[in-house]
């Protein structure tokens, strides 16, 4: 038995129980339910073993819509749990635990996944490429991420969650303070992800780079390409970085190596300084795609081409290096100095000059064009007052000396909450309702999408305002408790209602797809919102090959060309087409890799063995594997464009 109760939760409840049977009874539904349909050989055929980027994509966006919600049920605790003075809802370590998880749940495994799914699916269709550089490291880059958010997520019912906060500061994620495994599913969940993130990376910068369509110029990249080529530079730059901070932290806690602790030569603002120079970088590698969205969006629906076109490109890239310089503002009351201070003060509220270039481009394409408030519009354009809020707040978080007052308050909570929820969130929101008929061949309902939008809108606001007046009146994050004295509760009880009403929003959606898959038209056809880019020139569901002819481009606009302008978007003739096959390899190796983090959690050193040499081994067998793809005929590809509606010339 003792060799079963290393796996015991450390801290049990009876909300952590009743978790252990959802999971347990989710499961086995999945199972029965693929079984009584008889699914497991569709499943593997046409999502396990596939690299076609436009499903990986899906269930990039499938995942963190799960993710979404997993780190939503948290949210709504902490807020109940703050609703009222000398709440006994949770106790301090349960608090701990879910104020940890969510933070890594919706940063790591909601935001991150959700914006690989568009960069996924868009890329290729925005370039005119066939498929991503390398299909099926793109793959393994999905599973990597996918074992890893659920190698995170099991901690919650084996062994017991991380609760030394989403940043783990060192020495409290050390063994001396958090003695069970928590931590260590927080390093190696994050190490396993974190790879897949940077082999993500340098495929979306390879396709970029070297796999664009004739005639397009960087200079004629769509916007969402543009961000996320510059997203991707500094993943290849900063996930480096966060990979070695995540080893070093392990190797303290499994090792007894001494990088991060206060004796014997180890230093714990190290890991503060290496998790920031990965940490704020994130931000933007988050936002700056959301920024891409949002400029396809505006200018599709204001009808006009996106003003300030180099102004934007340049904006971006100041920001990314910028975003680089700016990651000692979260110690500026620990004692770094004046001049230190200064720098990273200065460097901060630079990063607003960039940002404010691209709001008032935005409002200039709006500016005498012929606005449509569809869903994603209302997004976008409710996106710029709530991210400017947010950016002043952050404006007042730079400045060194007044920090003394905002740090480590309900302040830097609501400002943190106001620029990712507005700035990520309806992105991605956004992003989904708008590309939505191009992925699934039907539109979501816009009577629902407009009722999410406003409650979701109206939650937030009663949700983090509130927060930004018990900040400064010293309301202090990170506690699980407060007396009534402190005045706080009537304040936290309206940030409570306003949580309550955003998971009524989270909740129609949810009801929204039902809805749409079972009444929406499905004769849309292949431009619904009469777009401007590549990706709409093609069909609804989009082919394997993507085009059936190489497109020409002639503007960073080559759709609303071809359908105003004429311009003759696919000349040639039809050829064969080289696709890749699909493959098991990338999930079996995947779940090898899951094995390998479990067994390092729990020092299981044999399973740690067998699974690191099933991983080379998987590496082995790819290596000396002969597999060239498959050619798709021109017969083929004339009988897939007759039956889809003819092809795009």
């Amino acid at each position: 038995m003792e060799f079963f109760e290393r796996f015991a939760i450390p801290h049990p409840s009876p909300a952590i129980y009743g978790a252990m049977v959802a999971i347990g009874l989710t499961l086995i539904g999945v199972v029965v339910g693929l079984t009584y349909f008889k699914k497991w050989g569709y499943l593997w055929r046409e999502w396990l073993t596939t690299v076609d980027h436009k499903r990986l994509g899906i269930m990039y966006l499938i995942s963190a819509l799960l993710m979404l919600f997993r780190g939503g049920v948290d949210a709504i605790m902490m807020r109940a749990q703050l609703a009222v003075p000398d709440s006994k809802l949770l106790d301090a370590q349960h608090y701990n635990e879910i104020f940890t998880t969510h933070g890594i749940v919706m940063i790591m495994f909601m935001a991150m996944p959700f914006i690989f799914g568009f960069m996924n699916y868009l890329v290729p269709l925005q370039i005119g490429a066939r498929d991503v550089a390398f299909p099926r490291l793109n793959a393994i880059s999905f599973w990597l991420f996918f074992m890893g958010a659920m190698l995170f997520n099991i901690s919650f019912v084996i062994g017991g969650s991380p609760d030394a906060g989403w940043t783990s500061y060192f020495p409290l994620a050390g063994t001396e303070f958090s003695e069970s495994v928590g931590t260590n599913y927080y390093m190696l969940a994050l190490q396993i992800s974190g790879l897949g993130s940077l082999m993500t990376g340098i495929n979306m910068i390879t396709t970029i780079m070297k796999m664009r369509a004739p005639g397009m110029t960087l200079m004629k990249m769509p916007m969402f390409t543009w961000s996320t080529l510059v997203a991707n530079l500094i993943v290849v730059t900063v996930f480096p970085v966060l990979t070695v901070a995540l080893a070093m932290g392990t190797m303290d806690r499994l090792f007894g190596t001494h990088f991060f602790t206060m004796d014997n030569g180890g230093m714990d603002m190290l890991w503060a300084n290496l998790f920031w120079v990965w940490g704020h970088p994130e931000v933007y590698i988050l936002v700056l795609p959301a920024f891409g969205i949002y400029s396809e969006i505006i200018s599709t629906f204001s009808s006009r081409n996106l003003y300030g076109y180099k102004s934007m490109v340049g904006s971006m890239l100041i920001i990314s290096v910028l975003a680089c310089l700016v990651w000692a503002h979260h110690f500026f009351t620990m004692g770094q100095g004046a001049l230190t201070n200064s720098f990273f003060s200065i460097t901060t509220m630079a990063i607003a000059v960039p940002t404010g270039v691209k709001i008032f481009n935005w409002l200039f394409t709006m500016w005498k064009g012929k606005i449509r408030f569809t869903v994603p519009m209302l997004y976008s354009v409710g996106f710029i007052p709530l991210f400017t809020i947010g950016g002043v707040t952050g404006v007042m978080l730079a400045m060194s000396a007044a920090d003394y007052q905002y740090h480590n308050t309900m302040f830097l909570v609501a400002h943190f909450h106001n620029t990712i929820i507005p700035g990520v969130v309806y992105a991605m929101l956004a992003g989904l309702t708008f590309y939505w008929p191009k992925m699934f061949g039907f539109m979501l309902n816009e009577r629902i999408g407009k009722w999410t939008f406003w409650l979701l809108s109206i939650g937030f606001v009663l949700a983090f305002f509130p927060m930004y007046i018990t900040g400064l009146d010293g309301q202090a994050r990170r506690m699980y408790t407060y007396s009534e004295a402190t005045g706080y509760g009537a304040m936290n009880m309206l940030s409570f209602a306003g949580a309550g009403i955003m998971a009524i929003a989270f909740a129609l959606i949810v009801y929204n797809v039902y809805y749409s898959i079972r009444y929406s038209p499905r004769n849309i056809g292949s431009d619904p919102w009469d777009a401007r880019s590549l990706e709409w020139a093609t069909h609804t569901p989009v082919p394997e090959y993507n085009f059936a002819f190489t497109p020409q481009v002639n503007s960073s606009q080559p759709h609303w060309d071809a359908k105003k302008n004429k311009h003759v978007l696919f000349p040639g003739k039809l050829e064969e087409i080289h696709m890749p096959n699909n493959s098991g390899l990338p999930f079996v190796m995947s779940c090898i890799f899951f094995v390998w983090g479990f067994s390092f959690v729990f020092a299981l050193w044999p399973l740690v063995i067998i699974s690191t040499i099933g991983i080379f081994a998987c590496l082995a067998y790819r290596s000396f594997e002969k597999d060239h793809g498959h050619h798709i005929s021109v017969e083929e590809i004339k009988a897939t464009e007759e039956k889809l509606g003819g092809a795009k010339l």
